[in-house]
């Protein structure tokens, strides 16, 4: 029986065409600058934060999503009393979805104008 060498073997376990095209040329053209933009902008994207971003209190160091949720949950709270004392309540309907929405969207909010998003 014949030895059967790896690059004999590749080409029959993975095709003639798929072999072909796996040691093409690289591309070139537009195609290619498409590839590499994306690629440049994926890496931007998906890279990390220098820092934590983080601010310090008497010495200890929070993160600063922590104080927006706290001021979210407090903008919430406020806008319950708010919407009761004037009648506006009902409109808060349903409460399990709409007193968390609140609560994200005002820290979403407050995280932008706090932290300069």
């Amino acid at each position: 029986m014949p030895a059967i060498h790896s690059g004999s073997r590749t080409r029959a376990l993975c095709g003639a065409r798929t072999f072909r095209r796996a040691f093409e040329p690289l591309r070139t053209g537009p195609a290619r600058r498409c590839e590499a933009a994306l690629g440049l902008l994926l890496v931007v994207l998906l890279s990390a934060c220098t820092g934590a971003p983080s601010v310090g209190v008497l010495g200890a160091y929070f993160p600063d999503w922590l104080f927006c949720i706290v001021g979210g949950a407090v903008l919430t709270a406020l806008v319950h009393v708010l919407a009761y004392r004037t009648g506006y309540g009902g409109w808060l309907t349903p409460p399990a979805l709409v007193y968390p929405a609140l609560t994200v969207l005002f820290s979403i909010v407050l995280w932008a104008i706090g932290f300069n998003l």
